[in-house]
């Protein structure tokens, strides 16, 4: 699949092309640590370079997470931030972004609570342009996805190293949007990067999906997040956020600057690094 050219996901990814430039995607769980740290985080954010917001949904079971991003949704959830709310931060953060891409990452369950019609209407009218639902294998996709095209949603899948030949076909029958290479085996937060099996897996990829690839995990500092600025679309930054919110728990106020000065040396690298 590919995505709308006039969506915002899609023009973002054709001016970077154009641009030569690799997108600077960064992760964060929305809530964590308090619904109102979340918006005020997304613009700073954005001030420091990142290019399209990845909004994580709390959700109580979190398995394809590790233990850096669960604790993050564990203090979300005991601020009581649910779905609904997470679409309300979508929608404030519009008010004064109307560019900048944002895709809900989760898990299918709340959005079943919610009703997937119901989801996928509300989702578009907040300002959402996409979702990555974890579980959600591409056998069972069609009937979510054709629920959120409808809407101008694309659904975001994940690729990983073990992701075979036939895998990577089928998602690329219901992607659309992007795809997300999970460059490292485990859970989010794990491993080392070896950037010469990422190279030559991205090169497998794009063999079968014409969609623009990101690569995250394991993604840490300016010299890991150059190295995939190399050969991926996207660079995508979970944990290594993650862990600096955590560390100012105590101190919110000063969350949006430390993830804004992380993510400032994170785009230095990544421009001087130079496009695919």
């Amino acid at each position: 699949m590919s995505h709308p050219a006039d969506s915002r996901i899609g023009a973002l990814f054709a001016r970077l092309r154009a641009e030569g430039r690799t997108a600077l995607v960064p992760f964060v769980t929305a809530g964590d640590p308090s619904p109102d740290v979340t918006v005020p985080l997304m613009h700073r954010m954005v001030a420091a370079g990142a290019d399209l917001i990845e909004l994580g949904v709390p959700f109580s079971d979190p398995i394809a997470d590790g233990p850096v991003i669960q604790r993050a949704t564990e203090r979300a959830l005991a601020a009581g931030v649910r779905l609904t709310d997470v679409l309300d931060m979508v929608r404030a953060f519009r008010t004064d972004n109307s560019q900048t891409p944002v895709v809900l990452m989760g898990y299918l369950n709340p959005i079943e609570i919610m009703g997937a019609d119901t989801f996928a209407a509300a989702a578009a009218a907040a300002g959402v342009d996409g979702a990555l639902v974890v579980d959600v294998p591409p056998e069972e996709a069609a009937e979510l996805a054709g629920l959120l095209r409808p809407q101008g949603l694309d659904l975001v899948y994940l690729l990983a190293p073990t992701s075979d030949a036939e895998r990577i076909a089928r998602i690329g029958e219901v992607a659309s949007g992007f795809v997300y290479y999970v460059a490292v085996k485990g859970v989010t937060g794990a491993g080392n990067l070896d950037i010469d099996a990422v190279a030559a897996k991205l090169t497998e990829i794009r063999a079968r999906i014409e969609l623009p690839v990101g690569v995250g995990f394991g993604i840490k500092d300016g010299a890991s997040a150059a190295r995939v600025a190399a050969v991926a679309d996207a660079v995508i930054v979970g944990s290594a956020i993650v862990e600096r919110i955590e560390a100012l728990v105590d101190r919110p106020a000063e969350i949006p600057d430390a993830v804004g000065g992380f993510l400032a040396e994170l785009r230095a690298a990544i421009d001087a690094a130079g496009g695919v």
